[in-house]
Order: structure tokens, then sequence, then C-alpha cells
């Protein structure tokens, strides 16, 4: 890549992680993790004029971890790992912090208390449902954590998770390949069609892989209600609200289908970002995917370095001095 890159979908795996991982049954969506570390996340970076990469955990940790002791010592365990990395080279990284499980309403606020406040870090990242039932992210138990993200202008991060039901349709159809985009676009319909994204205007959510089917479905359930209603614009409204990663997203079918969204004013154009999924995405994924930032035809000729740096620095302004177009 010639111009710079923010790298906002970009995850760590560490040792400690994995093993409670194993502990609790291993990760049902079939996926391995993957080998990590920094010098091989450095090199990466270079490979790809990545200036700085946002750090996340990668689903399932705090989604299989049983007890609340458990999943609050892995969150605790994976910032102050995070924040390690970001103070020895806040230049190339930064860290959205992970959460207990949402359903421990008071260590999850305690946890980001703790994150923000101490830790100092970039944003959080939520999963897209907790428990052993259906609770999505627009669930009415989660409005407490809301208003707090909302009070505090967080930028939050969804990463996908596995369903209420980890059966696998066929051993070939790994969860990450088709179930994880239709969990994120289950979630954020949950959370438009219960107002969360839409009552909560100072939080930015940003979506794991250009919102998984969102953008494409999007219309079929706002079709419920009559064209141009304010119980449609309402809902649309959320739809324009979120921020949407291209991780594993650059195909030209993703990149123009945002960009109609953007011409047709149903998006705003600093709402997309970069995202790489490494090293969750293997290195051929990647090299097929993130070349295409540069090769696709926009119309809209501000939107590639708007993807690739410019608007993340709208939401991570600390980065301003570390990265420059060349």
């Amino acid at each position: 890549m010639s111009r710079p890159l923010i790298d906002t979908h970009h995850h760590w795996v560490k040792d400690f992680y994995t093993k409670a991982i194993e502990e609790n049954g291993g990760d049902p969506s079939g996926w391995t993790a993957p080998e990590w570390n920094l010098e091989d996340d450095r090199a990466f970076n270079a490979k790809y004029n990545i200036k700085v990469a946002v750090l996340s955990l990668t689903a399932p940790g705090a989604c299989i971890v049983k007890g609340r002791e458990g999943r609050s010592k892995l969150a605790r365990q994976a910032n102050e790992h995070c924040a390690k990395i970001r103070d020895a080279e806040p230049d190339k990284y930064g860290f959205f912090a992970s959460l207990p499980s949402l359903l421990d309403k008071q260590d999850a606020l305690d946890e980001l208390a703790y994150a923000l406040d101490t830790l100092k870090a970039d944003g959080v990242t939520l999963f897209t449902r907790y428990g052993q039932d259906n609770h999505y992210l627009g669930h009415p138990d989660f409005k407490e954590i809301w208003d707090e993200l909302d009070r505090r202008e967080v930028v939050v991060f969804i990463h996908p998770t596995h369903p209420v039901d980890t059966h696998l349709v066929n051993p070939g159809m790994l969860q990450p390949m088709l179930v994880y985009p239709f969990e994120t676009t289950q979630t954020a319909v949950d959370m438009m069609l219960n107002g969360v994204i839409q009552s909560h205007r100072k939080v930015k959510v940003i979506l794991s892989h250009a919102g998984g089917m969102l953008p494409w479905i999007v219309t079929r359930p706002a079709s419920i209600w009559p064209n141009d209603s304010e119980e449609q614009k309402k809902f649309l409204d959320g739809f324009k609200r979120f921020y949407y990663d291209t991780a594993i997203s650059l195909s030209p079918s993703v990149l123009n289908t945002l960009e109609g969204f953007v011409k047709s004013g149903h998006l705003e154009a600093d709402h997309i970002l970069f995202g790489s999924d490494y090293p969750y995405a293997s290195r051929t994924i990647i090299s097929h995917h993130t070349p295409l930032l540069e090769s696709h035809d926009f119309e809209l000729k501000e939107m590639r370095d708007g993807i690739a740096y410019k608007n993340a620095l709208k939401l991570f302004p600390r980065l301003a001095q570390y990265v420059k177009a060349e």
C-alpha cells in the first residue's frame, strides 16, 4: 500500500487467552487460534504500511469462560497486556478494552472504568451476544451499559461471536465463514429495532466485516413500515449511525454497495474504516483483500484516503501526531 493505513480490526493472541478457551471446552466456532507475536505483528504492519493497529480480543473468550471471577480475570489480563504494548509503542498501537460478560453488569462497568480511566484504552470491544440465550446487544438488560458508554462517548468495536446453537451445518462451514456475518447483522438490527443506536448518539459503534449482511438486507426489515414513515426513518437512522470496517470486505461488490449508500445520503462517508482481521484471517486472504482498496474505482475519490486512515483519525484524534499522508 502506498498510503498509510490505520487498522481498526486487528487481533492479538497470547497463551493465557488460549489456555482460558481450552479450559472452558474450546472454541465452538471451529476456528483455531493462530500463532501471534509482536515481532511478526510489526513485520505484517510494515508490509502493508499499517501505521497504527488498534488491538482487540476476538471471540469467544468473554463468551464461553465460566464464572464471573474467571471472566473478570481474563478481561483484566487482556487489558493490562494491551496497555503495555500501547505504552511501549504509542505511535504504532492502540487497543480496544475487553469487558467481562455484559450480564455481569457491575463487573463490566467496573472494568470499563478501569480500562478507560487508568489504562486509557482507545475504546471497548463488545461481542454480538452474551450468555446462554439470545441476549443480543439491543436487549433491555444492557441499557445501563449503553448509557455509560454513551456518557463517556466511547468508541465501541463490535465483533461477532457464536450463536446459541453452535452445531456446524457442515464441517467445512466454520462459523467465521458465514455465521459471524449473520450474527453481526442480527445484533445490529436488534439495536436498531430497540432504538439503542439511535438513542445513544455520543457513542461511536463500529460493526465488523462491513456490517455483515446489514448493507444488503437493511431495506428488508425497513419495509415493514410505509415508505418515509417516521418509524422507517428512525430505523434507517440506526443504519446511518453505525461505522463499518472493511476486514475481509474490500471486494468491489462491498465497496460499491457502501459507496452507493454514501451517495444516497443513507451513510456518512467518514463511517467506513480499514480493517485487516490479522492474524485470524490468513495471509492469503489478507493479501487478496488489502490491495483492492488501492485498485478500486471509487466515484467519490475522497473515500480511498478516508477508509485508509482519515476516518479513523476522527475517531482516535491522538493518532494524528503519528499518521501523516505520504
